[in-house]
């Protein structure tokens, strides 16, 4: 078996020297709140696009920067962010980034012109950076294995809300506003988070001796830096060669950072968690999977204004069945995955949502709308189990002296699968409208505007059973020790961990 199960004995201790059974539910809700924050100003930034360019004289393109840059920002800073937590304590880091992600709001507030609000948005993303792995971090390190699946259920929340809040949080606050607010907003969240963080988060010591890996590090942030531009570039209207460079640039720049970091003595990360099949699993089938559920609520709002025709107010609404259905069945997740294990939950998940991607390809301007919701709440629904099971089960057999690394890596693969799928989607878009009459009209027949996106939907079905062969693969008892606590089979001796 590939599984590094975690060794026997005494619980782990957190941060604050509390057994590491002593979880804190509030603790988690904290980290899931500032991840909300991160996460949302991503995306909302997009629907106040125009409002922007009007206000600083710049063509509406131009703004698409300060989106790539924050981006960019917290993709590139994972990595130092998670070394900064074990260096200096990951309290004193968490606190730090919501300080700074508020200060940053501010500031993009504020910003006079174009200039000012990209690099405020560096800034803001260098603040998310930080919050993303090490309050994830803290979190995990206070929480028993018998635990992990209610506090992953406090985690996944964000990355599954916000991106379907984004359009309508960002085009309410600049319709009835402006768009100033969608940064001012986050001043009262973010001091709120800082005053409970210095209440929830324990203090520790961090380790002053373990130096920096510079070379791993500069190879890791620019391949992830290259991937998140050259992704960007391919999501928008004039890709090309500049895309391909960067993406290129990137797969190179990380292939030699694997090659420094398996050789050498103190590594940024230990890559020997791949080992460990339950993560390994967060790279091939969970990146397919995150890919495909990032593309879908930006193929949605496209579909229904550009295809349907309808205003975006309607088509907002109708996306957010897509929430109701997240929230809808987020009691039941758990008990799904302590019924029946996390190898049949993936396969289920995985395949019911290709089906509910599968029959959005069907929908045009005349089906009934409670139709439509319907199946949005029901595809809202499917893509809330798989993210919380694989949420679980990356970290279900990842020994402690490992835990660092795998969260960081996971974090930052996170990052690139939102990224890939929005790309992905605005590229399979743009194919099939060239393509369509080189089809036989099979694509765009009689023109119709809504068949790139039926199309789009098909091929992300199909991209999704991929995830789908992926977790077949999985052993039987794949995270037995989360799933189901005290039942897990006799495992093989654990796997020593890398110095």
């Amino acid at each position: 078996m590939s599984e590094s199960p975690p060794p026997s004995g005494p619980p782990a201790e957190s941060p604050a020297g509390n057994p590491a059974d002593k979880w804190s539910p509030r603790l988690a809700l904290l980290v899931a709140a500032t991840f909300f924050m991160e996460f949302l100003d991503g995306t909302v930034l997009t629907t106040a696009i125009p409002s922007i360019a009007a206000d600083f004289s710049v063509p509406s393109a131009d703004v698409n920067i300060t989106m790539t840059a924050y981006l960019m920002t917290v993709a590139m800073g994972i990595p130092l962010s998670s070394w900064l937590a074990e260096h200096i304590g990951a309290r004193r880091v968490f606190c730090l980034a919501i300080a700074t992600f508020t200060v940053a709001s501010l500031m993009c507030a504020l910003s006079p012109d174009l200039i000012m609000l990209t690099l405020s948005r560096v800034l803001q993303g260098a603040g998310g950076a930080m919050m993303v792995p090490v309050g994830t971090l803290v979190v995990l390190r206070g929480t028993a294995k018998k635990d992990l699946l209610r506090a992953t259920a406090y985690l996944v929340w964000p990355g599954l809300l916000a991106p379907v809040l984004a359009p309508l949080v960002g085009g309410a606050l600049t319709t009835f506003l402006s768009w100033h607010w969608i940064f001012l907003i986050n001043l009262p969240l973010g001091l709120a988070a800082f005053l409970a963080a210095l209440r929830l988060v324990p203090a520790a010591p961090g380790d002053r001796t373990r130096r920096l890996d510079w070379r791993g590090l500069s190879l890791t942030t620019l391949g992830v830096g290259c991937l998140v531009v050259g992704l960007e570039l391919a999501g928008g209207h004039d890709s090309g060669t500049s895309a391909a460079l960067s993406i290129t640039a990137g797969l190179l720049f990380l292939g030699a950072a694997a090659w420094w970091l398996l050789r050498a003595r103190s590594p940024l990360f230990d890559l020997g968690v791949f080992a460990t099949r339950t993560f390994r699993a967060t790279a091939t089938g969970g990146f397919i999977y995150r890919l495909t559920i990032s593309a879908v609520p930006f193929l949605l709002p496209l579909m229904f204004q550009n295809g349907f025709g309808w205003d975006p107010l309607r088509a907002g609404v109708l996306v957010a069945a897509v929430f109701i259905g997240n929230i809808g069945i987020k009691p039941a997740t758990t008990p799904l995955i302590r019924r029946f294990g996390f190898k049949p939950v993936l396969v289920f998940a995985s395949l019911a949502s290709a089906a509910t991607f599968a029959l959005c390809a069907l929908l045009d301007a005349g089906t009934p709308e409670p139709l439509i919701f319907a199946l949005l709440v029901a595809s809202g629904a499917f893509r809330s189990i798989g993210f919380s099971a694989y949420a679980s089960v990356q970290y279900a057999d990842v020994v402690p002296a490992q835990l660092p690394s795998a969260n960081a890596v996971s974090a930052t693969l996170v990052q690139l699968a939102a990224a890939a799928g929005i790309a992905i989607g605005a590229l399979l878009i743009r194919v099939f409208e060239v393509s369509g009459p080189l089809l036989g009209g099979a694509v765009d027949a009689g023109g119709d505007p809504v068949a790139p996106y039926r199309a789009a939907f098909l091929a992300i079905a199909a991209i999704m059973l991929l995830s789908t062969l992926d977790s077949l693969t999985l052993p039987r008892h794949a995270g037995a020790e989360v799933s189901r606590p005290g039942q897990a089979p006799t495992a093989a001796p654990p796997r020593r961990p890398r110095a």
